[in-house]
């Protein structure tokens, strides 16, 4: 009977083993967390590890917001503006002050995950922001590789590598197509940077400076000495303007563009130098759209690029 108690025990406990054995195959194996881990190197040299894509992200320039958007990806806090966000999808979005100037309490009431800002002008601000539970992305837009850098890493922190490429391929291929039509004639430009009381030319290490030679312009103020505190803006020389004589005067700014252009033209009346000018003679001095110049345009740079190359053509027709 002991015997027979025994083998029934023995065939039990084999029973439970297999049972056990077999809901272990079945479970889900252990999630290895560090599988998920990512990291990025953003323009300040900073490696940057995720383990989740960032949902709650705040940008301090219309740029960095325009291409998060086309990537896919929205906004908690978009910069600060006057007028209507340059991103639709965006308008209703909190405003949390710029690449100028933080403003810390907004910053703290969206809550952020991420904060891109600039790699010039935030990188004081990263332990702030990191003292707010977020992490700081920097980046910087002086050319329009820049621009592609920009949209390539922000791909990487977003996961969508692919969109990204799509986007950098449309970009190459605009400017592959103003290069494949540009003439030998060469527009001369002077393009002025300014804000009530104070004129800069941008020279060709500028954003605008090199949007102006992929669309085809001669920069004048090319060989100008670059300011210390502004080193892509250059001192407007009367003399040399004059020298250089271009064929078109392009205004840029901030703020109230017409306000721009009417301080500039007074100033001009006063100097009678700048009526020997070509093109104040022939009334070729525009304003170009602000948020196309004024700012990092992101992924609307193929925009900017029209919007020169049309302005050019102008000038050829009349010539």
């Amino acid at each position: 009977m002991k015997k027979h108690l025994l083998t029934i025990s023995i065939i039990a406990l084999s029973l439970l083993t297999a049972c056990s054995d077999n809901d272990q195959s079945n479970a889900p194996a252990a999630t290895d967390t560090s599988e998920t881990q990512y990291s990025i190197t953003d323009f300040a040299e900073q490696t940057i590890t995720f383990d989740h894509v960032p949902e709650r992200i705040a940008a301090l320039s219309n740029g960095d917001m325009d291409i998060i958007y086309a990537l896919g990806g929205t906004l908690v806090g978009r910069p600060t503006s006057n007028g209507p966000s340059v991103v639709p999808e965006a308008e209703d979005v909190e405003q949390i002050g710029s690449t100028h100037e933080l403003d810390l309490e907004k910053l703290t009431y969206v809550q952020p995950e991420v904060v891109l800002g600039n790699s010039q002008m935030n990188i004081k601000d990263v332990p702030t922001v990191q003292g707010l539970g977020a992490q700081m992305v920097l980046t910087n837009a002086q050319s329009v590789d820049d621009i592609k850098a920009q949209i390539t890493l922000f791909g990487e922190m977003l996961q969508n590598q692919e969109k990204a490429a799509e986007i950098v391929e449309m970009i190459n291929q605009k400017v592959s197509e103003i290069q494949s039509e540009r003439t030998d004639k060469q527009v001369r430009v002077l393009l002025v940077y300014g804000a009530p009381g104070t004129y800069m030319a941008a020279l060709p290490n500028s954003l605008s400076g090199n949007l102006l030679e992929l669309a085809g312009g001669e920069n004048i103020a090319s060989d100008f000495p670059s300011l210390e505190a502004y080193p892509q803006y250059a001192q407007l020389n009367t003399e040399r303007v004059v020298e250089a004589d271009p064929h078109l005067i392009l205004l840029m700014s901030h703020g109230n563009s017409e306000e721009v252009k009417a301080g500039f033209m007074k100033e001009m009346e006063q100097n009678a130098a700048w009526n020997q000018l070509e093109a104040v003679q022939a009334g070729r001095i525009d304003v170009l759209p602000s948020d196309l110049f004024g700012t990092n345009p992101g992924t609307r740079v193929t925009e900017a690029l029209d919007v020169l190359v049309d302005l050019f053509e102008s000038v050829h027709d009349k010539s």
